[in-house]
């Protein structure tokens, strides 16, 4: 197919596929093949070698789990840090992760913990943990998700904070579910804090995703058998975000002394990435068929409680954080909730959409500024 110039299959590739098929005219073309297959047999060897050392790594992750200062089935509002090292409790800060992912994201190990960081910071964070939803929570709307779980933990750690309001943290989705959240209750958010944030779900992707528009009728039959978007589902989706990420970052692993700390990072992450919850059903479509395929949020028409979520009315200070290598929430679907705030500032770490949150440089790059900004105000 080289020698007879099928190499353009994307236009991004056209140039180079045309330089290699000229540098290729030269070549005995079994001589080519027999190469060929030897280096593709021995990376496939070094994938499923970094599979086995992957799967047969000793890392488990331990961290006890901070008391519960609220309950709601399976939700849970832990306290990250009911008493400093002074003896002293640190001023209440709300945080709301996906309802995709495990919260421990933030709380990943000792040393990639952003949570534990903030309480070291004198502050005290209260994670809004998600659970493992039941039949109960799978047949949850988003409405009940923040007018009802949202709306409570928010009263809760306002009461925590003596009746002052609370700033709020919302990753990815979460943030998304805390401007909401903060339209619905805007004498209680003292601040917001949305790191990558969708918004705008056609900006940066040239519209609608073609998962959720010639798909549709798959996740919708999907959803309805299954009463929930399926976990496979969703990662699913997140595979075809970069379908060589698994292939790379496994042949990696393979190289590494499985004792040194950088596997171990590895494995603790892969661990939270293999460790998802389905969505529930109404969730889901709101999420796949309102947000990606219709963008209603950005046209003003997504509503919570009869409300519409309408950021510009918001007056409060705001961070909006940017990573600018986000592969999963682009700069431009999150900016755009960014630029509906009137005054907010903008952080863009050169990190990725987890990276920035448990990489080796998170310390500095999202983790210090954040808390110097919550300090501040």
């Amino acid at each position: 197919m080289l020698r007879s110039g099928w190499t353009p299959w994307s236009d991004d590739l056209a140039e180079q596929g045309n330089a290699l098929q000229k540098d290729l005219q030269s070549v005995n073309p079994e001589e080519f093949s027999s190469a060929l297959l030897t280096e593709l047999a021995s990376r496939n060897d070094r994938f499923l070698t970094g599979i086995e050392k992957y799967r047969s790594h000793t890392y488990r992750r331990n961290l006890p789990v901070p008391p519960p200062l609220w309950e709601f089935g399976p939700v849970q509002l832990q306290d990250f840090g009911a008493t400093q090292t002074n003896g002293e409790a640190g001023k209440p800060v709300l945080v709301i992760p996906s309802l995709v992912n495990r919260s421990y994201i933030m709380d990943l190990t000792a040393e990639r913990s952003f949570l534990r960081f903030l309480a070291s910071q004198g502050m005290r964070p209260l994670l809004v943990d998600w659970g493992t939803p039941g039949e109960t929570e799978l047949a949850q709307t988003l409405d009940d998700y923040v007018d009802g779980i949202l709306r409570n933990a928010l009263s809760v750690a306002v009461e925590t904070a003596a009746g002052n309001p609370v700033p709020v943290i919302g990753y990815c989705m979460g943030g998304t579910l805390a401007t909401a959240l903060a339209v619905l209750e805007p004498e209680k958010c003292g601040a917001l804090v949305l790191l990558a944030s969708p918004w705008d779900f056609h900006a940066g992707t040239g519209g609608p995703p073609a998962a959720v528009t010639t798909g549709r009728p798959i996740l919708e039959n999907l959803i309805s058998v299954s009463g929930c978007l399926p976990v496979d589902a969703l990662q699913s989706m997140f595979f075809w975000l970069d379908p060589m990420l698994g292939w790379n970052k496994f042949r990696a692993l393979a190289a590494l002394d499985p004792d040194n700390d950088q596997a171990h990072q590895f494995v603790a992450l892969e661990d939270w990435l293999n460790d998802g919850v389905p969505l529930a059903a109404d969730v889901a479509r709101t999420c796949l068929f309102g947000w990606y395929g219709e963008n209603r949020p950005a046209k003003g028409d997504w509503r919570i409680a009869g409300t519409t979520i309408e950021p510009s009315t918001l007056n409060l200070p705001t961070l909006g954080v940017l990573p600018a290598n986000d592969r999963i929430v682009p700069p431009a679907s999150a900016g755009a909730l960014i630029e509906a705030i009137a005054g907010a500032d903008t952080l863009t770490p050169a990190a990725g959409h987890i990276g920035m949150m448990v990489g080796g440089r998170a310390r500095t790059r999202l983790w210090a500024p954040v808390a110097d900004w919550i300090h501040a105000l």
